[in-house]
């Protein structure tokens, strides 16, 4: 082999390199959605399996893959590409961290309106991939789906393709955006991405309450409170909780944003008759803690009482939205395999019973069980098909080894 692949940079491959455990034999770095296709092509011809990497921070969630010849290090595609102001878009290269757009988009007074779970080295690109999980203002200004309006991407044939903003070349009858985020990689490599903006809001606070001090049963309570604030006139941007541990009280928060937020924070204290306002988020707000084990749940918010009394026997911390119905439960630590199984089966049976569901983000164990029954399997398979049918992007990463 030569010292590139496709004619673009390459290097051989280290122990800091590994996805979820398994090491590539090269890393290759792009610089253009060209070399990208270069490089996909190349390998295409010596059937390599490829896995995209961005900032690193969630190559350890998903399966490893059941093989990986090249790592596609999109360190090099760091460029915001086009920023129109006064059409709130922008369009950025996948190597772009999160922490590097807002900069740029806050010169302007503008926002990509997501709260990224280590933003400073994520990336557009990896943020795409995972599909989330969304942070607190998803309640009011959606995912990064929704906020999503034009993607490029490159197929494992090398094939450039795009859709939504901009279109150049199509793949008929696919809306790419939404087919590529959340596939982790399995169907092509992501490129660039146009996205939806808004205005940076003249205000913030947050009314954050400890339930402990308010009611004894706090996971009923933090369910009726949030339920009332997610309802006000107020117009909360969001509306989080977080439990550290199972017998720690329940700390319920909510921010609003823009014109008088001061006052509408107010009214949002007086509605629960708790908390303080600050002008700073609670230091757990939209944030990541600890990651060796990551589980999202998923449910009808009418359900969140129960979902809270079910997450409680795992041990682990919780937070998240209990008025979108997203929650994770993460911990420093790693289980014993056959003990976190056993939770995960009791957690998927009880939250599955109140309408939601719960899929394993992170764990050290390859053969647990992380998505359940899921129904969609066969039309994913096809997908696959479809784009990959050499399974040569990221094979095995996805759901039912996909």
């Amino acid at each position: 082999m030569s010292d590139t692949i496709g004619g673009v940079t390459t290097r051989q491959a280290g122990p800091d390199d590994a996805v979820a455990g398994v090491r590539p034999r090269w890393v290759v770095l792009p610089e253009s959605v060209e070399e990208i296709a270069a490089v996909l092509r190349a390998c295409a011809e010596r059937d390599l399996a490829v896995v995209p990497a961005g900032g690193g921070t969630k190559l350890h969630w998903a399966p490893p893959p059941e093989r990986c010849d090249v790592l596609l290090d999109m360190c090099c595609m760091n460029e915001v590409l086009e920023h129109a102001a006064g059409d709130l878009v922008v369009r950025a290269q996948a190597g772009v961290t999160m922490a590097a757009l807002s900069g740029v988009l806050a010169g302007e007074g503008q926002e990509l309106a997501l709260d990224v779970p280590f933003a400073g080295d994520a990336t557009v690109g990896g943020t795409l991939a995972t599909g989330g999980p969304a942070g607190p203002r998803a309640f009011r200004y959606g995912t990064a789906r929704d906020l999503l309006i034009g993607i490029t991407v490159v197929l494992p044939d090398g094939t450039i393709a795009r859709s939504g903003g901009k279109v150049v070349k199509n793949v008929a009858g696919y809306d790419l955006g939404k087919l590529f985020t959340g596939s982790y990689g399995t169907l092509g490599v992501i490129a660039e991405a146009t996205f939806r903006l808004h205005p940076l809001p003249p205000g913030r606070r947050w009314v954050v309450a400890r339930l402990g001090d308010i009611a004894k049963d706090d996971v009923a309570k933090a369910a009726e409170l949030a339920a009332e604030l997610a309802a006000s006139q107020a117009e909360p941007s969001a509306v989080e909780i977080d439990r550290p541990a199972p017998d720690a009280p329940i700390t319920l928060a909510a921010l609003v944003e823009g014109t008088a937020a001061a006052g509408r924070a107010a009214a949002l204290r007086d509605l629960i008759s708790a908390g303080e306002i600050t002008e700073e988020p609670p230091p757990w707000w939209g944030r990541i803690l600890a990651d060796e084990v990551l589980i999202e749940l998923r449910f009808p918010p009418a359900a969140t009482a129960a979902v809270l009394d079910a997450a409680g026997p795992t041990g682990m911390a919780l937070r998240g939205s209990p008025v979108r119905g997203r929650l994770l439960l993460e911990s420093a630590q790693a289980m014993e395999e056959g003990e976190l199984a056993a939770a995960v089966a009791r957690l998927r049976a009880e939250v599955e019973a109140a309408g939601g569901r719960v899929h394993v983000l992170a764990a050290p164990y390859a053969k647990l069980d992380r998505w359940g029954q899921v129904g969609s399997l066969p039309l994913m398979r096809r997908v696959k098909e479809r784009f990959d049918p050499g399974r040569r992007m990221s094979p095995g990463r996805y759901v039912g080894g996909v």
